[in-house]
This record gives C-alpha cells, sequence and structure tokens, in this order.
C-alpha cells in the first residue's frame, strides 16, 4: 500500500537528547550513545525510532550522512530485548538486508559496537566476533540461559562458503542476520533456519530503492515470501521515494513516511542533500576531465585526505589505475576498487583506503556510492555522471556527511549540459565550478595525453585492456536512463579516444552509423609492439609466424576460413540440424523441469489453473471463429 496521509516532515537542524525519546530507551543504550559520541538524535532518528517502536511499518527518505543506521538498529535491539521470553535457537527475530558486502559488513560493525555496551549480548559475541575479548567466553556462562540478548550474524558472498556460514549460525544461533540478499537466502532455504510470526520482528530494507530494482528482484522476492506477512517493516534510503509504487510487493501495511528534508541557500527550496555538502559542475571535454581532476587535487588547500573519484565501468577503473598515478601528486595514493574485485581484495582495498593517513583517491564504480560511512572524505569527483540519476544524490553524498563540510564535482560534456536542469527538477540543485581555471587546464591536457600514450606503449596489454574499457564505457553511456541527453550522436569520439590513451579506434557495432574518420593516435609498429609478460608474448609471436595479421582473431580465425572453403552434402546439413533441434528441446525440457521443481505447490496451482483458463479461452475464440460468416469491411 502507499504511505498514508499522516507523512512525518523533519527539517534537517532540529535534533533532541536521547532521553526525551518516548518510550524512553534502556539505560545501557542512553551510555552507549554517550561513550559513542551521539550526544543527540538527529532529526531522522528522532522521528523513525517512536514510530518503529510504536509496531508501525515505516518508509524513511533522509538526506545522506543523516544517521539512518541507528535510526533501525536502535528499535531492532529494543525489540528483541523487550520480548517475554528469549527467542529459541536456530529461530531468527529481525533481517537487515543491504545491496552491498561493504556496506553490510558496515551495518554489522555498528551493531557490534552498540551491543558491546549490553553484557549479556556483549558476552554471546564470542562465538561470532573473533575480534572478541579474550574472557568474553567466560562471561557466557555468568548469565542464565533466560537472559534476553542480541546476537548478529554477518552473512555476504565471497569471504565464506554458504556450508560455513550456516554451520556459525547452527553452532553461535544468532537472532539477528546482517545480509547481502543473495546468501541470506542461501541460508534461509535451510530447513534448519526458523522465522515463524511468533518470534519474527522487524525487516529493514537499507538503500531500499537499490534493493527493489530489478538486480534483486529474484532474491528479494523469495526472502518477502519465506518470511512471516505478521512483521514490522523498515525501508531506508536517501532516495526511496523512486520506489514507491512498488511498497506493496514490500508486504508494508499502511506504512508512515518520514521526510527529512533540508532547505536550500534561498530558506525555500527544499534539497536532497546536506547543507554542508557543496554540489557543483563543470563543463570540460573529455581530454580535459583528468587534467581538471589533477588540478583541483593541487589547487585545495589542504589536499583532502580522502578523495573518492568515479568512473562508470570496471574495466575503466583497471585500466586507469595504470595511468593516473602519472599525472597525481606525488603525495597522493590511488587505491582501485570495483564490484568484480575478488572478496578479499575489495575488503583489502577499501581498508586501505579507510584507515589511509595520507592524501589516498579512491577510483570506484557505484560499488561504493550507496551507504558507505568513510571517515575524512571531503572531496567527491564525477567522471562519469551515473547511468541511473538516483544514483548521483548516493554518490554525492560520501562527501559532506554529519555536518562536515564537502564538495562534489560531475563533469559534463558540452552537449550534456541539459543534466543541470535535469538534476534542478529531481530537488538535487548544482552550481558551476569556477575553480580552477579552464586556462590552466588547456595547458594540461595534450601533456596529459602524451604520458598515457607513453605508458600504453610498454604493454600491449594496457592496449587490449584500453580497448575493452573504452568498449565498455559505450555501451555503457548508450544505456544511460536520460537518452535525451547522453546520446552518442554528441560525443566527439577523437576526443575521448585521445582522452583515454587509445592507439587505435576499436570497432564496435555501437559506431557503425557514426561518420567516423580513421583514428590513428601515432605511427605504432604492431608486429614489434608486445606484452611484458612473456607467455603472452611467445604466444603472440607464434600467432605471426602462422601468417595471422590480427593475433586478436587467434586460431579461430583460422578455423572459420577453413570452415568457409569447404562445402557439406545437403543430406548432411539435414541430419545436423535435426540433431541441433533435439538437443535444443532436451535443453528447453530440463529448463522447464528445473523451473518447476523450484516452484512452490501454490505457484504450481496457480500456473496450472492460469494455463486451464488460457486453453478455454482460446477454445472459446476457435467455437466463435467457426460460427461467424466472413464480411466484407471495406479495404481499411
Amino acid at each position: 500500500m502507499a504511505p498514508d496521509r499522516g507523512t512525518v516532515l523533519s527539517r534537517g537542524k532540529t535534533s533532541r537528547t536521547w532521553e526525551a525519546l518516548n518510550p524512553p530507551l534502556s539505560p545501557w543504550i542512553l551510555e552507549a550513545m554517550s561513550a559513542m559520541n551521539f550526544t543527540r538524535m538527529t532529526p531522522v532518528q528522532a522521528s523513525t525510532i517512536p514510530l518503529f517502536m510504536a509496531y508501525k511499518d515505516v518508509v524513511v527518505e533522509a538526506v545522506t550522512g543523516s544517521g539512518k543506521t541507528l535510526a533501525y538498529l536502535i528499535p531492532v535491539v529494543e525489540k528483541l530485548l523487550r520480548l517475554e521470553e528469549p527467542i529459541k535457537r536456530h529461530h531468527v527475530g529481525a533481517v537487515i538486508i543491504s545491496p552491498t558486502r561493504e556496506l553490510a559488513t558496515q551495518i554489522y560493525n555498528v551493531l557490534v559496537s552498540l551491543l558491546r555496551f549490553h553484557p549479556p549480548s556483549a558476552a554471546g559475541l564470542e562465538p561470532l566476533d573473533a575480534h572478541a575479548d579474550s574472557h568474553a567466553h567466560n562471561e557466557v556462562e555468568c548469565f542464565p540461559p533466560s537472559t534476553l540478548k542480541v546476537l548478529p550474524q554477518l552473512l555476504v558472498g565471497g569471504y565464506t562458503t554458504p556450508a560455513q556460514d550456516l554451520s556459525k549460525f547452527l553452532t553461535a544461533s544468532p537472532n539477528v542476520l546482517v545480509a547481502t540478499p543473495g546468501r541470506l537466502v542461501d541460508i534461509m532455504t535451510s530447513r534448519d533456519v526458523h522465522y515463524p510470526k511468533s518470534s519474527f520482528e522487524i525487516l529493514v530494507l537499507d538503500e531500499a530503492d537499490r534493493l527493489l530494482d530489478h538486480g534483486f528482484k529474484d532474491e528479494l522476492t523469495k526472502i518477502l515470501n519465506l518470511l512471516p506477512k505478521e512483521r514490522r517493516t523498515g525501508l531506508f534510503s536517501a532516495s526511496v521515494s523512486e520506489a514507491l509504487d512498488q511498497l506493496i510487493r514490500v508486504g508494508l501495511r499502511n506504512p508512515v513516511k518520514v521526510e527529512v528534508k533540508v532547505k536550500g541557500a534561498n530558506g525555500v527550496e527544499d534539497k536532497r542533500t546536506p547543507a554542508s555538502l557543496k554540489m557543483t559542475y563543470a563543463v570540460t571535454r573529455a581530454s580535459e576531465r583528468f587534467p581538471f581532476l589533477t588540478a583541483l587535487l593541487k589547487q585545495l588547500d589542504p589536499m583532502p585526505l580522502r578523495t573518492i573519484v568515479y568512473l562508470s565501468t570496471c574495466a575503466a577503473v583497471d585500466y586507469f589505475q595504470t595511468l593516473l598515478p602519472s599525472i597525481m601528486p606525488s603525495d597522493a595514493v590511488l587505491v582501485p576498487l570495483h564490484g568484480k574485485h575478488p572478496a578479499n581484495v575489495r575488503e583489502k582495498n577499501f581498508m586501505r583506503f579507510s584507515n589511509s593517513v595520507s592524501p589516498s583517491v579512491l577510483l570506484t564504480t557505484d560499488v561504493a556510492a550507496r551507504g558507505l560511512d568513510i571517515p575524512s572524505v571531503d572531496l567527491v569527483v564525477q567522471i562519469d555522471p551515473p547511468a541511473d540519476p538516483k544514483v548521483f544524490l548516493h554518490r554525492c553524498g560520501r562527501a559532506g556527511r554529519a555536518g562536515r563540510k564537502g564538495l562534489s564535482v560531475v563533469f559534463l560534456l558540452p552537449h550534456e549540459e541539459d543534466y543541470v536542469e535535469f538534476l534542478k527538477v529531481r530537488h538535487t540543485p548544482i552550481e558551476p565550478l569556477t575553480e580552477p581555471a579552464t586556462s590552466e587546464i588547456n595547458e594540461d591536457y595534450l601533456a596529459t595525453e602524451e604520458k598515457f600514450r607513453k605508458i600504453v606503449l610498454t604493454d600491449r596489454a594496457l592496449h587490449d585492456k584500453g580497448q575493452r574499457a573504452f568498449v565498455s564505457w559505450v555501451r555503457s553511456y548508450s544505456k544511460h536512463e536520460a537518452k535525451s541527453i547522453f546520446n552518442l550522436s554528441g560525443v566527439d569520439w577523437h576526443d575521448h579516444a585521445a582522452a583515454w590513451g587509445l592507439l587505435k579506434m576499436p570497432k564496435i557495432a555501437e559506431l557503425k552509423n557514426t561518420k567516423l574518420q580513421p583514428y590513428q593516435a601515432q605511427d605504432v609498429d604492431w608486429n614489434k609492439y608486445g606484452y611484458k609478460d612473456k607467455q603472452r608474448e611467445k604466444h603472440r609471436k607464434q600467432m605471426l609466424e602462422l601468417g595471422l595479421k590480427d593475433e586478436s582473431r587467434g586460431l579461430k580465425a583460422t578455423a572459420s576460413k577453413k570452415r568457409k572453403g569447404t562445402t557439406v552434402a545437403w543430406s548432411e546439413k539435414l541430419e545436423r540440424k535435426a540433431n541441433k533441434e533435439v538437443r535444443r528441446s532436451k535443453k528447453e525440457a530440463k529448463r522447464q523441469h528445473d523451473r518447476i521443481a523450484k516452484m512452490t505447490e501454490d505457484e504450481k496451482a496457480y500456473e496450472a489453473e492460469t494455463a486451464r483458463m488460457i486453453q478455454q479461452i482460446q477454445r472459446q475464440q476457435t467455437k466463435a471463429g467457426s460460427n461467424q460468416e466472413d464480411v466484407f469491411e471495406g479495404f481499411g
């Protein structure tokens, strides 16, 4: 159902003490808030916690950095600790879902930090947390089994297997699961995990608009079907209103919507970003973007301790992580992070950036756009505007958190300036960035291109990466949701190729209808241009010896040429076609069998009833058609 008419509106500067809440919080939580330096509630916390405690479903839309995490963690903990009796072993009382591993880990760490102030829960954390105090295990025995406590478990893919997570669940019997959708489905479908309505209390979807997107549709549907309908549900995000039409699928019942808005500089306009965050844009050519970034970092005094730079694709991050150090300030460290990194690499690089003591730049994709609370991020630069307009707000929100001043800059090509008005309509106004001066950048961009090309010429593997990265960027750009603004027809392809340090333009389908002159950055002896990796270079030379002009086609090109030069009898063609049809029908039958095997009994009954109704309609139409005389109605 849509949110009720009793929407709670809260302005960004008001706050109250934790003692002012009604119903009041437990003394140990007040002690925890004081020890964690959260002396006053934020508006979103003051509005949301009483509603959640009063058994209300909530939809919370608040600016980034407004304290949404504690706004749902505190009610979850209080609810479970006010039950009449402890939750049974292997039963779950609350589930918190986030779209990324990094955000789920952050939520889990905040929850653990909070529970350290509740002695029974702190004692029970030892089996789940390897970093717990060594004497914690002895404290567990000091509390009788009837003592209420909250025990969380983190469920994210990549670090452990589902079997290991299930084993930990059965051993420690946690009652709160903090998880990403995929791994949560793996655990919840086990017969040993229970979540009856007698014990299950709360479901929280953090970054709800992202979870309600099609990418998580299947997993989220399975989770909602497994959980009891009688529960409290909370949706939290900086842009949750984008998904209001899907709330009925989440099972909210007459939810209360909480909006925390910030007034603009004119005192009238509502903004969806913190007042401490200055949001700007710069109109540049593609070849000026990276020189602009370098000039900006050098001009800010002092240089930001942590800067986040967003690119649109993983392949682009892999490519530019090698090129950008050549133009960055000498004291800046570049850290890459994207969703295709192995889990251990993602964790290592994320912690390296978060804990850096010298100026660091995180080169990343939208995997680091939502919910992450990284300390001391003062600058966010978007080289590529996000394909999904909702993500723009989340990217900017990594800076200017909790009242800290921040600067956000998005680079726009000359034909993309309408994006400014597009954002203004969405209550996300941005203003032009006046510094650094354009004249300074014009002097640097040719030198930057030359540096990039020199690096690419040192290793043919970089050329291959650049080709793949450029193709991935083109395809990402072509799928932008604001197609009227981000249109391939407005792109200066030569300028882009030069900006990327490409040695030649890749051949891609998106450029078939584009009037593009042959692009060649400089003369390259492709026969001598080799790989640093000895095995790859040896293979390339073997291909040259076989007379292949384009080794990228490899042996497949040779095989295809051979096939083209041979003839096959028509009878053999028919036999091949028949065999292919048989294989296709077998695969289709297997797919249908697997699909039906995964269906519940209700789903099977619904599908059978639907098929029966379709057959009945078809029979009626056939019968009606046979009884109807042909009538000439003109040539229309």
